[in-house]
């Protein structure tokens, strides 16, 4: 999880501008989301009921909102929103971790596909949470991290796949230097994430996933709150 949150941040922080940013980062992600699911499913990490009901609402957020940032909407002013969103559920997570045993839970299948919609949304308009949003939430919910971060990625490589062929008919000028250097990485690393996921226990991974989402996000707000003084 958090590739695309990463790998946006540096992106963006090189000067790319958002639109260009998101749409190269969801073609190379075709390829690594492609190959991290194929792990999961590999290892056993994905639960076809989350898989289903988060699939196709995914999609449709995801096509409405690459179709969105490509002409109407500047994807640099929804970021602070997305970024508080994922603090708030990072704390909750670590909170959960530290304070609460961890309980299964099933979620209904509006909810899911609710979160699945709302996120594939902001995803392609933020340039990338899929996995940071859909998983923080499943897990801080009580569900177990180890289906929840397989499922997701699963599900990941068909909501990017519509994004990508939606930005391939919006935007002009994508950068495949940019997609080159992303999808080498991203394949080389994915086969290693899904089997450390099967291996490690849940509250240690609840921690990680916790730690991470609150660092990364902070670190995102900084120039916005910066901007305020």
């Amino acid at each position: 999880m958090a590739y695309g949150v990463i790998c946006d941040t540096v992106l963006l922080s090189l000067g790319i501008p958002p639109r260009l940013s998101s749409a190269s980062l969801h073609v190379s992600e075709v390829c690594t989301t492609g190959v991290s699911g194929l792990s999961h499913f590999t290892f056993r990490n994905v639960k076809k009921e989350y898989f289903f009901r988060l699939l196709i609402p995914g999609v449709l957020g995801g096509v409405l909102g690459a179709y969105l940032l490509a002409d109407v909407l500047d994807g640099e002013r929804i970021k602070p929103l997305v970024s508080c969103y994922l603090l708030i559920m990072g704390v909750v997570i670590l909170y959960k971790a530290f304070r609460q045993p961890v309980h299964k839970v099933t979620d209904a299948h509006l909810f899911l596909s609710s979160l699945g919609v709302v996120e594939g949304f902001c995803d392609a308009i933020g340039g990338g949470g899929w996995g940071p949003i859909v998983t923080s939430t499943l897990v801080a919910r009580g569900n177990n991290p180890r289906y929840v971060i397989g499922s997701v990625n699963a599900t990941e490589f068909f909501v990017t796949t519509a994004q990508s062929i939606t930005f391939f008919l919006t935007v002009s000028n994508i950068d495949w230097w940019i997609i080159l250097g992303l999808v080498i990485g991203g394949v080389v690393a994915a086969p290693f994430a899904a089997y450390t996921v099967r291996k490690v226990a849940t509250r240690p991974l609840m921690l990680l996933v916790g730690g991470l989402v609150v660092t990364l996000n902070l670190r995102a707000l900084i120039p916005y709150l910066l901007r305020l003084f």
